[in-house]
């Protein structure tokens, strides 16, 4: 009897041993995923904050005015050029 307990015990042993092993290698593996993922979501706060910065360049007044008189051939309203509408006038 004593040496089916032991025989028992052993097996116990090593199963418990094994199972040791592998919640240690996932709990690597998981470790190891975390980290990659910390890294990707600190990339993307990297990618917004630059997105928001080039949001904020291009929606400048200076920028829209150059692009409107280069591109566009636009030009300010001056007084010698502005047409003011009456209501009835023929």
């Amino acid at each position: 009897m004593s040496v089916k307990v032991n025989v028992f015990l052993t097996t116990l042993l090593v199963g418990c041993a094994l199972s040791v092993v592998n919640a240690r290698y996932q709990a690597r593996h998981l470790l190891i995923e975390l980290e990659r993922l910390q890294q990707h979501a600190h990339q993307l706060d990297v990618d917004w904050d630059q997105l928001q910065l080039d949001q904020s360049r291009l929606a400048k007044n200076d920028r829209i005015e150059q692009i409107a008189r280069a591109e566009l051939n636009m030009a300010p309203v001056t007084p010698a050029r502005t047409q003011y509408l009456t209501e009835g006038a023929p």
